[in-house]
């Protein structure tokens, strides 16, 4: 978007998180979450799409930690946001 010298918001970078999560490209959906955060404040959808994401790719700790950095930044988990979580151990074994 920044090349396009379009100005992206939490919306649009929701959006391409969700979709990253939705092409298996986790990895993606993490790096727009990163690109987000130094620019502007993530909300609860979209560390939640990148929780779900990232928990496609078969590993728990970093989901987990997702949810873990959500209270840090004083964000309130909501029921989507664990459920990603559970499922994330679950996928993780």
């Amino acid at each position: 978007m920044r090349e396009a010298k379009l100005q992206p918001n939490v919306m649009s970078y929701g959006a391409g998180i969700s979709a990253c999560e939705i092409g298996e490209q986790w990895q993606r959906a993490l790096a727009l979450l990163c690109e987000m955060r130094e620019a502007l404040e993530p909300d609860v959808v979209s560390y939640s799409a990148g929780i779900s994401a990232r928990g496609k790719g078969e590993q728990w700790q970093q989901p987990l930690a997702l949810l873990s950095g959500m209270c840090e930044v004083k964000l309130q988990p909501n029921v989507i946001s664990y459920c990603a979580g559970i499922s994330a151990c679950e996928r993780g074994g």
